[in-house]
């Protein structure tokens, strides 16, 4: 099994369940942006992306700098990367699985 010492896959997976959150993940991962610019395209508050941001923050998903009055933000990727790996874990396990099935099947058809 593999371990995330440094990643709390729950709070990266809680981050990645709402679809504006996932929406600024993409966004971020075209480039380092401004609060208001990854506001923009959400029809929602300036406050209710900073909560959204925060939540990707507190999951390691961000980083967020100031430069005068303008917060940054970048997208961290080892969080997503840990998730990604964990989620690959079990896909292996799946197809493994179904593939020992099918094997079975048809041993069983061949009876």
């Amino acid at each position: 099994m593999l371990k995330h010492p440094d990643v709390d896959l729950d709070a990266v997976f809680a981050a990645l369940s709402h679809p504006t959150r996932r929406s600024i993940i993409e966004q971020l991962a075209e480039g380092e942006q401004s609060v208001s610019e990854l506001a923009e395209p959400h029809d929602v508050s300036l406050s209710a992306i900073s909560q959204h941001l925060r939540v990707l923050e507190d999951a390691g998903l961000l980083r967020q700098t100031h430069e005068g009055r303008v917060r940054r933000c970048a997208l961290q990727g080892k969080p997503l990367s840990e998730a990604f790996s964990w989620i690959v874990q079990y896909r292996i396990f799946w197809e493994d699985t179904l593939e020992a099935i099918a094997q079975q099947v048809e041993r069983d058809d061949q009876s």
